[in-house]
């Protein structure tokens, strides 16, 4: 299994840091906020991971290479101006499908199954937990995504979407939403971490500027969108602030 590290955002909250440097090469606790992640797959033996960029790209391959001293093969997907994430998706898929599949993947009717996660959250969540989910997914004739819950933090306390005990994903306020969202279902934040098939985005023309929105409420209201809930160590760094409070954290 391959994953995609998302790293084309601006980071416009975490200004004047992100003026000269790309927000997933700030440095906390000794190394870049992207580094964490690289680590944490390659502790899972996801191995081959593609990183998109955007704002101030060349520092981010300039700064991490090929991957080698992480023990990862890192490939990048350059889009100019940020694509947001189902199009920024859509223009790795030649990276994150095999090389001897992707030329004819828009007529096939498999998908592969491909890790993502958010370049610059903060997380002690073990990604090989998704391992046996992603083969599960990998033998569905639709296709599937899967992803990691949080609970609510203190900027965002309404969630996202309401989780069931089956681990199957609502929208609130609809009718495929459990009646009474406390006990029967909880609402939770998404925690960028998740489990995609890349038969989702076939259909956007590389280049597009698509958000990912869409196509979460699509899945779930299809009712092939699955999540779990992940209770550790969760954070979105989102400002200065919050950058120094990690780092000193973290020692």
């Amino acid at each position: 299994m391959k994953a995609m590290i998302f790293a084309a955002g601006r980071g416009d909250r975490m200004r004047p840091l992100t003026d000269t440097c790309p927000k997933p090469l700030l440095p906390v606790g000794g190394k870049p906020l992207i580094v964490w992640q690289i680590e944490a797959l390659a502790r899972a033996g996801v191995t081959d991971i593609v990183i998109n960029h955007a704002w101030l790209g060349s520092q981010i391959e300039t700064a991490l290479g090929d991957g080698s001293r992480y023990g990862v093969r890192l490939a990048y997907s350059a889009e100019g101006t940020a694509l947001e994430t189902a199009g920024g998706i859509a223009r790795a898929l030649p990276l994150l499908e095999p090389a001897d599949a992707h030329n004819s993947a828009r007529g096939s009717t498999r998908g592969h199954i491909f890790l993502a996660v958010s370049g610059d959250i903060f997380c002690d969540y073990d990604y090989r937990r998704l391992l046996p989910r992603a083969d599960a997914m990998a033998d569905a004739a639709q296709p599937h995504m899967h992803l990691v819950m949080v609970p609510n933090p203190p900027f965002h306390p309404a969630g996202d979407f309401l989780l069931d005990a089956t681990g199957r994903l609502h929208l609130p306020g609809t009718e495929t939403a459990p009646a009474g969202a406390q006990g029967s279902a909880q609402a939770l934040t998404f925690g960028n971490i998740g489990l995609y098939d890349t038969r989702l985005f076939r259909d956007i023309e590389p280049g597009r500027k698509v958000a990912m929105t869409p196509y979460y409420r699509a899945a779930i209201a299809g009712g092939t969108a699955t999540g779990e809930r992940f209770d550790g160590r969760w954070e979105n760094i989102g400002t200065p602030a919050q950058l120094a409070a990690l780092d000193a954290a973290l020692g």
